[in-house]
């Protein structure tokens, strides 16, 4: 039996929080695509190349919510603050399936 989607979403955010790549890694798809205003549909590699890595720009990260859209999609809704003390809150929809992490849309929201 898989994990509820919405304890992998939680778990991916908190494995990014303490740069646990290892552990995170298993938690997504092979065919993993990550898209945002920075980013179009990059796969799995390059996430976590170029995007994983950044944790170290946030002082806090906090969720939000944490809402199952339906049986696969999870929206996360999070506020973080930079280490340049800008405060900002995001929406990411995450559709997990079969336990795995497929797909993540993140909408970037202003500054708060």
């Amino acid at each position: 039996m898989h994990e509820e989607p919405t304890s992998v979403v939680e778990a991916a955010f908190r494995y990014y929080r303490s740069q646990d790549r290892e552990a995170a890694l298993p938690l997504y798809a092979d065919d993993f695509t990550f898209t945002s205003p920075q980013d179009d549909h990059i796969d799995k590699a390059t996430f976590f190349e170029k995007c994983f890595p950044t944790a170290s720009r946030l002082k806090e990260q906090r969720l939000l919510h944490v809402t199952p859209a339906d049986q696969e999609l999870v929206l996360a809704y999070y506020e973080y603050e930079l280490t340049t003390g800008d405060r900002h809150r995001n929406v990411e929809a995450i559709t997990v399936r079969d336990g795995l992490i497929r797909e993540v849309q993140v909408f970037f929201g202003g500054k708060v």
